[in-house]
């Protein structure tokens, strides 16, 4: 159960390998901070636990749970909030059903996922369930924008000790492929709230079907003056047209991908996905249409797999659908050896993920038959494709980055109170026919309009004025502090991205600092860019809220070969702090080597440079020095954790993420015991370290006779508390150290 009070600092309770690496790191984290008189609790942001949280009226009175992260929705709106952010699930909708149905078969009597709501009940069902898919966590607690960067120990270690990277030819077929209009960039309309004119205040959106009837999409809208807002849509035609186009021009031996993300565009991305997944299996789709019924696309050939086994002619079926498959062009894979495809789930292929792999392997991907392969890329829309069709060419023309002598990107993100949270928020809709939506205000004056068609993807979104001057003033900030080049990733032939430019150069004409920074679009932003840390320098890139979610994976992967290990940073606008760990899209494969063998190889190093910020920040914020000491000492541990090799290996049998924890705490302690600014905290942690060092042969022993039998966690979605203590605290001699 999570704390109910506010504690000094809030640890958050996600998914899969972050978790349960919390489950060996906290107690870790909560006796050193003790000795502090720190407080660390937790706060339960897992898809199980906004699950629960969102269904207390089917659940018995043992089994509710609070809102934690309404909680802590609120809390960061606070001064006081120092919250060390873990990665969660962004639920895709096979997510979502399995972790319903594994909460089910527990004995939480919780409602399906109604997928063709006819009552009232089943309608607010939907609606509850709906508002937990996709990035539901990210746009409540994210009160400022970001900061991510890499920690200078991180960065110089990877350039001493360089991850392996794919060679890149000239003549690689690897190609990224969008749509030549009718998409989102295409059909983009913007405006800026003024008091006068796009008055501030209440709003509506409206769809017109073609015989007059009118529909209120969405109602209870409050724009305020100064706000950014834009409308735009997709055709679903012209995507399929696309699609189609694409399929049929595949080259020999190149693998035909599609990179979305079905997670955090929890509306829009799904139903791209779907309609990809339907033009490539449309005879099969057609010619069973009466037995499938009304199953959608959107799931998946996965989830169209799944309903087939539940058919009387199954075999025959699957051996049709697989034929189908066979008949085009190879796909990218996802896992050859168990034949899951590009296509299979939507959530399996993660644009910002799934590209830098890309990347990084020298335009390769695995294909059905195990081996590599060059691959086309789909990416439908033209708002950030050109970003990874420039990486790519680049990469083609120079050869792969060196990491050793590579230069190093940092961000600057707007994305507080929610800016441009695209696809992923109650302001996107598919339309159900032929008509016009229109974004209109109080007096009835409209500040968009869009003619679209049944199927197209309609949505709008806005960023505020004062998270708007928060960033720019941010970027100002973080140039000056670094003297790197700075890059406002900003298109002024793009309707969002030219308002915004309407704010950014009358601020840093008015700070006295235009000089120091450029404004360029995505494309020419990243050709320039590669070309800069190519040559061993650094930049800014300051970027919109979709773009610092891809360029905090791509530049760190292409640097450091991960992005887990990011600094990441967001200064709350009320004056607290929100510190993020790094990215979780690895985290499923790490779970199953974990459940086979006993072996977690997830990276805590996120969780250590997110501790070391958290504990500084609360020093200045409270004035209690011994949260410095504790800060300046985790940095001394990370330092270790790198220098010495001691992070987790791939392999069973190797060190992983539990021997990584008992080299950072007895590192720590050994940090802390030899300070000389805090006597009391010196003398505390001075046997700390002394039995953490005479106990080695025993915990390091110990741990690694853990590995190699399956680990039973009790649940994937909600594991069992003390099957995952066990599993992440096997060593009996470490556990009587730290408590």
């Amino acid at each position: 159960m999570a704390d109910t009070t506010t504690p000094d600092i809030v640890y958050t309770i996600v998914d899969e390998a972050p978790e349960l690496a919390s489950h060996s790191l906290l107690p870790i984290i909560r006796s050193f901070a003790e000795a502090a008189g720190i407080t660390v609790g937790t706060k339960d942001i897992s898809l199980a636990g906004r699950i629960l949280a969102n269904f207390p009226d089917y659940l018995t009175e043992d089994q509710r749970i609070p809102d934690d992260l309404a909680a802590l929705g609120e809390l960061v709106k606070t001064p006081k909030a120092n919250v060390i952010k873990l990665p969660n699930i962004s639920a895709s909708q096979p997510q979502l059903d399995a972790a319903i149905a594994e909460l089910q078969a527990k004995g939480y009597a919780l409602p399906d996922y109604p997928t063709a709501p006819a009552t009232e009940e089943e309608k607010s069902v939907r609606a509850r369930y709906d508002a937990i898919k996709g990035s539901a966590v990210n746009p409540v607690l994210r009160e400022g924008n970001s900061d991510r960067r890499a920690a200078g120990a991180v960065k110089a270690y990877a350039m001493a000790n360089p991850h392996s990277m794919g060679k890149w030819s000239a003549d690689s077929k690897t190609t990224v492929a969008s749509m030549p209009g009718y998409d989102f960039f295409a059909n983009e309309t913007s405006v800026t709230v003024t008091e006068a004119g796009a008055a501030a205040g209440p709003a509506k959106i409206v769809f017109t079907a073609k015989n007059g009837t009118e529909t209120v999409l969405k109602d209870g809208l409050k724009l305020t003056a100064g706000e950014v807002v834009d409308a735009t849509y997709m055709s679903a035609s012209a995507l399929r047209d696309f699609i189609k186009a694409e399929m049929e021009s595949m080259p020999e031996g190149v693998l035909f991908s599609v990179h979305l993300k079905a997670t955090m565009m929890k509306v829009s991305d799904p139903i791209l996905f779907g309609h990809f997944v339907a033009v490539w299996l449309e005879p099969f789709l057609q010619k069973h249409a009466d037995i499938l019924g009304d199953l959608s696309p959107n799931g998946g050939i996965g989830s169209i797999e799944a309903r087939i086994r539940t058919l009387p002619n199954a075999d025959e079926l699957l051996a049709e659908l697989k034929e189908t498959l066979a008949s085009r062009p190879p796909l990218y894979m996802v896992d050859s050896d168990r034949g899951i495809t590009n296509l299979h789930v939507p959530s399996d292929v993660i644009i910002d993920a799934s590209m830098p792999a890309v990347i990084r392997a020298g335009g390769k991907g695995w294909g059905p038959d195990g081996k590599e392969a060059d691959v086309k890329c789909c990416i439908p829309d033209n708002c950030y494709a050109p970003v990874y069709e420039e990486t790519v060419n680049y990469f083609k023309e120079t050869g792969a980055l060196d990491p050793t002598t590579s230069g190093t990107v940092q961000n600057i993100g707007l994305m507080a109170q929610k800016a441009e949270e695209y696809g992923s928020h109650p302001t996107t809709f598919e339309m159900t026919e032929h008509g016009t939506v229109a974004y209109v205000l109080a007096d009835g004056t409209v500040l968009h309009s869009h003619e679209v068609q049944k199927g197209d993807i309609w949505r709008s979104s806005t960023a505020k004025k004062a998270p708007i001057e928060d960033w720019v003033q941010l970027a100002i900030d973080r140039q000056a502090a670094t003297g790197y080049q700075a890059i406002f990733w900003l298109d002024a032939n793009r309707a969002h991205d030219a308002e915004l430019i309407k704010y950014v150069t009358p601020i840093l004409e008015a700070k006295g600092v235009a000089d120091k920074f450029a404004i360029l679009s995505p494309r020419e932003a990243t050709r320039l860019t590669l070309e800069t840390i190519r040559k061993g320098e650094n930049s800014i890139a300051i970027t919109g809220n979709v773009l610092r979610d891809y360029l905090t994976d791509l530049f760190p992967i292409l640097e450091l070969g991960t992005s887990a290990k990011m600094l990441s940073i967001v200064k709350l606008m009320q004056g607290g702090g929100l510190f993020e760990t790094g990215a979780g899209g690895s985290a499923p494969k790490h779970v199953q080597q974990l459940v086979k063998e006993n072996h977690l190889r997830w990276d805590s190093l996120g969780e250590f440079c997110a501790l070391g910020e958290s504990l500084n920040f609360l020093a200045a914020q409270t004035g209690n020095k011994k949260a410095a000491v504790l800060g300046k000492a985790v940095d001394a541990a990370t330092q270790g954790v790198l220098l010495n090799n001691r992070s987790p290996e791939r392999k069973a049998g190797q060190p992983d993420n539990r021997d990584s924890h008992y080299w950072f705490a007895r590192y720590w302690a050994e940090a802390l015991a030899a300070q000389t600014e805090d006597a009391a905290l010196a003398a505390h942690f001075a046997p700390l370290a002394e039995a953490l060092a005479a106990g080695e042969a025993d915990i390091t022993g110990e741990l690694a006779a853990a590995q190699g039998a399956p680990a039973d966690l009790g649940g994937y979605y909600k594991t069992d508390e003390a099957k995952t203590t066990a599993v992440m605290r096997p060593s009996a001699a470490l556990n009587a150290v730290i408590g």
